[in-house]
């Protein structure tokens, strides 16, 4: 594993005083920054309302607040001009040094890093057939995924015109392996859902010559998982930029080998003729993805970990004191092994199912969004992770009110 301290001494130096900020520990609890006394409120006047994120920095509820040290790195960006290829090598350079990769580049958001590998290892790097996608004429046209890793975000390598055959086990894969086989496909966060282990799978796609793209947007934090998950030896592997990372919500990185890394960047805009033309990044994303992977390489998540536990514990201790309730801290089986806290009450008794009472917290003042019934297989579960202080006090106090509204 790379020496990130070593990389960040060196990189730091590099970068202009006036992008970096800096706060008395990196382990403290991160604290959205205050409002300004003349600034518009803007979501007031649009009616918008706040609310407090008790469930994950799902894309819908806009992602995971960014690190100070991003927004400045991006107001940086913003005042100063840049050649955008220039740019796009430079900071694809510092990120793949603080990886361990041979190259790295910033996307717009994961998905658009899972179109950009597949198409490299459609077309590689040769002119005409960049243009040609989704139409697969004369190119290679199959992808291989195991079964169990079917998921929605599979639409991603099918927009690139590809054919997705499902294997049981690795004796069918290497059955299935052909001429027209482009490459293979692994989701990390159902790497327990196969037969193939991620090892295995690497090597399989190695041994045959067929590059290996995994898909570990959402396995952050923390971030030394980018190192453990590198260091498989993925041939490309894609992270969501604006979750884990707590960097810009639509940015993504892709890191792998040298020759996918340069078909993508062919493959990706500002190239006009490209099937990623729309999916540009702004030197703000590209520089602010940058400090968001320095800034989480550096953070003490383990420290933010317990803090988080601390305020689950609170919650849970708060609401049993009505009786008829039980709490328990339970590890999401996601890529973050993130805890949850599930609260499990009397229904004779306080008469309100998990789904009413995630909607009534969602309608009432302050709004309170839970995880997601779907993810916790219909249990009433909130976590502490996109909390900041105090508001597992006011957590505490809505979802005794809510219960208690039943008696």
């Amino acid at each position: 594993m790379a020496n990130r301290r070593f990389f960040l001494k060196g990189l730091l130096g590099a970068i202009p005083a006036g992008m970096l900020i800096t706060r008395q520990s990196l382990a403290e609890p991160y604290l959205s920054p205050p409002a300004t006394e003349q600034g518009r409120d803007l979501f007031k006047e649009l009616g918008i309302s706040s609310f407090i994120n008790a469930a994950a920095p799902y894309s819908t509820l806009s992602g995971a607040p960014v690190w100070p040290e991003v927004m400045e790195a991006m107001q940086y960006a913003q005042k100063n001009k840049a050649r955008m290829g220039e740019l796009h090598d430079a900071v694809g350079k510092r990120i793949a040094s603080l990886t361990g990769t041979e190259a790295a580049m910033v996307s717009a958001g994961a998905t658009s890093a899972m179109i950009l590998g597949t198409a490299a290892c459609l077309t590689g790097t040769d002119e005409k057939k960049i243009p040609q996608l989704p139409d697969l004429t004369g190119m290679k046209s199959e992808v291989i995924i195991q079964k169990g890793h079917e998921y929605s975000y599979l639409r991603a390598l099918r927009s690139c015109g590809v054919k997705m055959i499902f294997v049981e086990d690795e004796a069918a894969l290497i059955k299935t392996i052909n001429e027209n086989t482009a490459m293979l496909h692994f989701c990390y966060n159902y790497r327990d859902r196969g037969r193939i282990p991620a090892d295995r799978y690497v090597a399989l796609g190695r041994a045959h010559g067929i590059p290996v793209f995994c898909d570990a947007a959402t396995m952050l934090p923390p971030a030394d998982n980018i190192h453990h998950i590198v260091n498989i030896g993925f041939d490309m592997v894609c992270f969501s930029g604006g979750k884990g990372l707590r960097g810009p919500y639509n940015g993504g990185l892709l890191l792998g080998r040298t020759d996918l890394i340069d078909a993508a960047k062919m493959n990706a805009a500002p190239n006009d003729n490209a099937i990623g033309r729309g999916m540009k990044v702004s030197k703000e994303v590209i520089v602010g993805m940058m400090v968001a992977l320095e800034t989480s390489l550096e953070f003490d998540h383990d420290a933010d970990l317990e803090l988080k536990r601390g305020w689950l514990r609170y919650i849970g201790g708060e609401v049993e004191q009505l009786g008829g309730i039980t709490s328990e801290i339970v590890i999401t089986k996601g890529p973050r092994n993130h805890p949850n806290l599930r609260l499990t009450w009397d229904q004779n008794k306080y008469k309100i199912t998990p789904q009413e009472a995630k909607q009534t917290l969602r309608d009432g003042t302050p709004s309170i969004e839970i995880a997601s019934l779907f993810l916790s297989k219909g249990h009433f579960e909130l976590s502490a992770w996109m909390m900041e202080p105090g508001e597992e006090k006011t957590v505490a106090q809505r979802i005794r009110a809510v219960l208690m509204a039943t008696l």
